[in-house]
């Protein structure tokens, strides 16, 4: 049997909101495996997670630049927030978002491009940056996305300088149709995505580890009610169905008309635009998701700087 620690309990405490004893029995059902003990808490019942997921751990900005029928999206990380609404680093995410058009969602190759029309690369720019300014920054990730015949629609949110903000989407619309109806539709879409943050386009392009992950999370949900097993089968189909109303683009409440699915609303645009439409894919970078920042003791850090330690 793994040796669960006082570390372990902490981290999952932290991760799920959960009961300190409720994370040790979770840990030890579990032999140990974090995640394994995220999910039999969130079958328990016993998990607050979800409220937790979406708090921000990092500052800086989410680029985003668009050409033609491409776009890309970077995300540079800075410590603190008065960094990211210096100018100096603003136009610094604004030529590397247009650097990443050429990178085509590879962050090695964004790194080792030429910053804007200098002989310095990205990433040397960026230590210089950092230098400059006395504070950690990080080119975390990029992406990219084309459409042959259509539209590549985008929105910023939060925006604190164009092309610039807290978050990024990017959308592939393919169509033969009107484009300024798909462009709009476009846009549309790409605040949907951002304010429903959607997982895949349609129930076919989902993760299948993480449907599998859900369909078990729920299943173990169902075993509690005690009832047979063709029922709990029955119950797991059910709720299956209501998660993928939460993570699937197409069968999310459209969020300009929530009466009607997003696929309701494309059949609209299609009309309107005299062409099938399709969306192909998408990105949303929201800043500082999945990153951890650890707590700090402000009076601590303010008294080490009064005694010059």
């Amino acid at each position: 049997m793994a040796t669960i620690t006082a570390t372990m309990v902490k981290e999952l405490r932290e991760k799920t909101g959960a009961g300190m004893m409720d994370c040790k029995a979770a840990l030890n059902e579990t032999s140990g495996d974090m995640e394994a003990a995220v999910d039999w808490l969130r079958a328990k019942g016993l998990s607050k997670a979800a409220k937790k997921a979406g708090r921000v751990a990092a500052e800086g900005l989410i680029g985003l630049a668009a050409e033609g029928n491409e776009a890309a999206l970077v995300e540079v990380n800075s410590e603190t927030d008065f960094v990211a609404r210096n100018p100096a680093f603003q136009q610094m995410v604004t030529t590397i978002a247009g650097a990443a058009l050429g990178a085509k969602g590879n962050v090695e190759a964004l790194g080792d491009a030429p910053y804007g029309k200098t002989k310095a690369s990205v990433a040397d720019t960026l230590k210089e940056m950092v230098g400059s300014i006395g504070e950690n920054m990080t080119l975390r990730r990029t992406a990219h996305l084309a459409a042959g015949k259509g539209v590549i629609a985008s929105y910023i949110h939060n925006q604190a300088a164009p092309g610039l903000g807290k978050i990024g989407v990017i959308v592939a619309i393919e169509s033969t149709g009107d484009a300024d109806t798909l462009q709009n539709f476009g846009k549309q879409v790409a605040m949907h995505i951002a304010a429903a943050n959607p997982q895949a386009v349609d129930t076919d392009s989902l993760d299948k580890d993480f449907v599998e992950r859900e369909r078990a999370v729920l299943t173990e949900q169902a075993k509690e009610s005690g009832k047979p097993a063709e029922v709990i089968d029955k119950m797991v189909e059910g709720r299956l169905r209501k998660f993928y109303e939460e993570v699937v683009l197409l069968q999310q409440p459209f969020v300009h008309d929530p009466d009607n699915t997003v696929a309701k609303a494309l059949e609209a645009a299609a009309k309107d635009a005299g062409a099938p439409i399709k969306i192909t894919g998408f990105y949303r970078f929201a800043l500082g998701e999945g990153i951890e920042r650890g707590e700090s003791d402000f009076a601590a850090e303010v008294a080490a700087a009064a005694s010059g330690s």
